[in-house]
């Protein structure tokens, strides 16, 4: 008997199986070379008798079945010769889940009612949910049956209303559950996170090979960008292959005690990795869904011990100390349901750290502080050795006030920067950052003493030159707060490989000039 299987591979939940809604019709499936992220679609021609037979318009779910593999897609539909009557055009997502050949005939209907969207529309509406209702919304975008306006109405309804601390648990709790959990050998498994905001704080790859070189497990995953130029994943894919499945991540981590891997690639919280893509395109990242981002990921990888990075400052993601204890507050409360240690530090976010902002600038900030470079930035070294001294204090490494030392003598001594390239040796090789096409400067209009630098809108220029999706592009700080400079000093050079994303963001330079304030 074929059994169902869902776009992440798992089997259809009870009551989807597609006898029960009748015979469907048939359809010659097609490779569209359409990309789409996550979301599954599927595009029939308006003449199409399937559609006609079977009462489909366009936005429908619909269930397409290749044998035992029915998935769930969203129906679009076409006029003229790009599709045949009898064909079905699958995105690149779409074709992979179904394990589609090229003009074989697959089984079209109706997908069943999505009943879990009736919790989504209660929640709109106020209502708190129940571990059952979140459960069953985590499957089902698990399993490629929520479009991106599904996506959006449940995440935007987390926003509208703050999920509660029952809520923040259930849904972590869901997003675990739906992926791979990994174990490890070893009793202390330790773990780091930056909740972001801050621009240019890639600490982790630097953390990472001193905690490892002090003989500490850590086992790395890490997300790529939401709303940031760039995330750690995306940063230590221009030094290293990051896509490691399960059974690479074990090896690096059993020869090397630490990996930096992309969490996508290992299955560890699933929904996570598809929540991310509809927020970064709503540019939102809420309180309740990044405690949950956050801890899925680290109880997923098996993590026992956790640091938690959170910069304060006027334009971070946390704005001030209340936030932040809030924060810190709820992201230990759930740990702790799940029995895992985590400790919060508080740091400054008043300005971004090192010097660049974009994945392969900020990969070079990395390779300065490892090799220790005479010029490599101070702030991104001491936030590294700060953060790396609370986990080895937190894993027994050191003793208590002992961390911060340990951590620096194993940076200056070369033994981090050793095993930062055994690590990327065992993770594939090391890959050189690359360089972009175009690099322009922008000078101060006046004379004076630096006394703002926006964070957020140092970002937002940072994605308008094209990072994180442009590896190369991005920006680097000329200065800092507090520094003296003269009318026609650079304050920044920024990156990118087209002239449009260049003109886009030079323009943004130009309407904002205050993002980095000068008095005087």
């Amino acid at each position: 008997m074929n059994v169902p299987v869902t776009a992440s591979g798992g089997a259809v939940p009870k009551g989807l199986d597609v006898a029960v809604y009748g015979e469907p019709s048939l359809a010659r499936a097609r490779k569209l070379g359409l990309h789409t992220h996550h979301e599954l679609v599927a595009l029939m021609s308006t003449d199409s008798p399937v559609c006609r037979a079977e009462g489909l318009a366009a936005h429908t779910q619909i269930f397409v079945q290749n044998g035992g593999r029915p998935i769930a897609a969203t129906l679009f539909q076409v006029e003229g010769d790009m599709l045949g009557p009898d064909e079905i055009g699958l995105s690149e997502s779409a074709w992979t889940a179904l394990g589609a050949e090229e003009g074989k005939l697959v089984r079209v209907s109706h997908a069943p009612p999505l009943e879990s969207i009736a919790c989504v529309r209660q929640r709109i509406y106020g209502h708190r949910l129940g571990q059952r209702a979140i459960t069953q919304i985590v499957q089902d975008v698990v399993a490629g049956r929520y479009s991106d306006v599904h996506l959006a109405a449940f995440l935007t309804a987390g926003a509208a209303l703050p999920l509660n601390e029952d809520e923040t648990y259930f849904l972590t709790k869901a997003m675990v559950d739906a992926g791979e959990r990994l174990s490890w050998p070893e009793g202390i498994v330790v773990d780091k996170h930056c909740v972001g905001g801050l621009p240019g704080n890639r600490t982790t790859p630097i953390i990472v090979a001193i905690v490892a070189a002090c003989g500490l497990t850590m086992p790395k995953t890490s997300s790529r960008a939401i709303t940031s130029p760039a995330g750690t994943a995306d940063t230590m894919e221009t030094l290293a292959p990051v896509d490691l499945d399960v059974a690479q991540m074990r090896e690096v981590v059993a020869t090397e005690g630490g990996c930096i891997a992309w969490g996508g690639a290992v299955r560890l919280s699933p929904a996570d990795d598809i929540f991310i893509g509809v927020e970064r395109a709503l540019d939102i990242d809420t309180e309740g869904q990044l405690v949950a981002s956050v801890l899925s990921k680290k109880i997923a990888a098996g993590a026992t011990h956790v640091v938690i990075d959170i910069p304060v400052g006027p334009t971070a993601k946390v704005r001030s100390a209340a936030a932040a204890d809030q924060l810190a507050g709820r992201l230990s409360a759930i740990a702790a349901r799940f029995g895992v240690q985590i400790e919060c530090i508080r740091t400054d976010g008043n300005q971004p750290v090192g010097r660049a902002v974009g994945p392969a600038l900020e990969a070079l900030d990395v390779l300065a502080v490892l090799k220790g470079e005479p010029d490599a930035p101070s702030d991104l070294r001491d936030r590294a050795c700060l953060l790396a001294g609370a986990i080895l204090e937190l894993g027994g490494a050191a003793a208590a006030g002992g961390g911060l030392a340990l951590a620096e003598t194993t940076l200056t001594s070369g033994a981090a920067w050793t095993k930062f390239e055994r690590i990327r040796a065992a993770q594939g090789g090391a890959r050189i950052p690359p360089a972009a096409a175009l690099v322009e400067e922008i000078t101060a209009r006046h004379s004076g003493r630096v006394t703002h630098i926006d964070n957020r809108r140092i970002a937002r220029l940072a994605k308008l030159a094209g990072a994180p999706d442009t590896p190369a592009a991005g920006l680097r700080l000329a200065v800092r707060l507090g520094d003296d400079i003269a009318a026609g000093q650079p304050l920044l050079s920024l990156y990118a490989d087209s002239q449009g994303e260049m003109a886009y963001a030079l323009a943004y330079a130009a309407a904002n000039p205050d993002m980095i304030a000068i008095a005087g």
